[in-house]
């Protein structure tokens, strides 16, 4: 697996991931917002400082994550892996990478934010060693309230 820091021009590779990894979330309670953002959404995100990782595979893009550094750390979320290369380790070696860049930002915390109708995912971060230090009732870039969990990592 080749992972790249992604550039503004890759913002259509990390459109298309997030897609076809969010698909399964188009018909939740409420629906995931990152079905609604669009290339020139992310192309201005990227504009303005958010970054993204890209993994490939035999020169095949099948997962990103996107990310945005602050004094103490990193923040990560939209982490893609497409369904046809779930459940194959990508997602934690993502995480492995975007923590490894992290520490050499000379961040001390790793921050996520989880749906928690979605126990999968949660779980995923337990297995690398995130606990949930908050709950609360969010709003997704929709204007939709859910309940969600941020879960931290000290690095």
């Amino acid at each position: 697996m080749r992972v790249i820091l992604a550039e503004y021009q890759d913002a259509p590779v990390v459109h298309n991931l997030m897609l076809q990894a969010f698909k399964e979330y188009e018909h939740a309670t409420p629906p995931s917002s990152a079905l609604s953002e669009t290339v020139e959404s992310i192309e201005q995100a990227l504009n303005k400082g958010e970054q993204a990782f890209i993994s490939y595979m035999e020169d095949q893009p099948v997962a990103m994550v996107r990310f945005t550094l602050n004094d103490e750390g990193i923040y990560f979320f939209r982490l893609s892996v497409i369904p046809q290369m779930q459940g194959q380790g990508l997602a934690k070696a993502l995480i492995a990478k975007l923590e490894d860049y992290a520490r050499a930002q000379g961040k001390r915390i790793s921050e996520c934010k989880v749906r928690m109708n979605v126990p999968r995912n949660i779980e995923l971060y337990r297995s690398l060693g995130y606990v949930i230090t908050k709950e609360m009732l969010g709003e997704n870039r929709n204007g939709f309230s859910l309940p969600i969990v941020t879960m931290e990592k000290k690095l």
